[in-house]
């Protein structure tokens, strides 16, 4: 058996650590949309603060991503972190995007002072990935590594893989999205989770069942070994997330019991 997995620190949140952080997602379109979304966050229970650009009308404009970036991070206690994402089409996001484009943007990302991390799909081609990853580092912006499964349920060997592919290819934090058809694919999710934490996992691991099949892996994960979990606050970003005054609640209730 190896280690726990090193905890990660960004800024006031450790990952790893602890009860689960709570990531809430921001989906506005517009500038004024997100720091209207932003300030009504409830900030007593929020831990980081996900900005999913794909729902961002100006994606494809440097400057508008910049300002959107800008104006979500002035809404944030100091000490929230903001994890900056773009999620493609195929792994349940709002829209394709170009690989360069991907590239230059998730970098342009990371080089923001005001972005503690990024979200980086495992499933983009090697290169970009490899420059993506790198690039961050070199930055100082920590790694999300990210796989989403809105089809089916992995088995539990294929999820355990994936998160140690993720390990390798330098996250700093490795996360997997299953969609689960029956309660047993929720038990495959959760043992992998712990499976991966106790033998070979040396990152923290974001895991959850999606649908609401999966709300309890979105609840459990002091239990088996994910470190944060996502709730709503307004909009959804993904299906089965949890409110997240509740979501707290249920969390603070687990972490006394543990």
């Amino acid at each position: 058996m190896t280690d726990s997995p090193h905890p990660v620190r960004l800024r006031g949140t450790v990952l790893g650590e602890g009860r689960p952080k709570i990531c809430v997602p921001l989906v506005a379109a517009t500038v004024d949309d997100l720091a209207a979304a932003a300030a009504a966050l409830p900030f007593d229970v929020v831990d980081v603060v996900e900005l999913r650009i794909d729902f961002f009308d100006d994606v494809d404009d440097d400057s508008e991503v910049e300002a959107a970036i800008d104006v979500v991070r002035g809404a944030l206690p100091d000490e929230t972190p903001l994890l900056f994402t773009f999620r493609s089409k195929p792994e349940g996001g709002q829209r394709d995007i170009d690989p360069d484009r991907y590239v230059g943007l998730l970098l342009l990302a990371a080089g923001n002072e005001a972005v503690d991390a990024i979200d980086v799909e495992m499933f983009t081609e090697l290169g970009p990935l490899e420059r993506i990853v790198n690039g961050a580092h070199e930055l100082g912006c920590a790694v999300v590594m990210s796989s989403h499964d809105f089809e089916h349920t992995p088995h539990e060997e294929q999820i355990v893989a994936r998160l140690l592919l993720q390990q390798d290819l330098g996250a700093d934090v490795v996360k997997i999205a299953v969609m689960p058809e029956s309660p047993r694919d929720v038990l495959t999710l959760l043992t992998a989770t712990a499976e991966y934490v106790a033998t070979k996992g040396v990152r923290p691991a974001i895991t959850m069942a999606m649908g609401p099949l999966g709300v309890v892996s979105r609840l459990a994960g002091e239990t088996f070994g994910s470190c944060l979990t996502f709730g709503s606050a307004g909009a959804a970003s993904a299906p089965g997330q949890v409110d997240a005054v509740a979501l707290r609640q249920v969390l603070d209730v687990v972490h006394e019991a543990q």
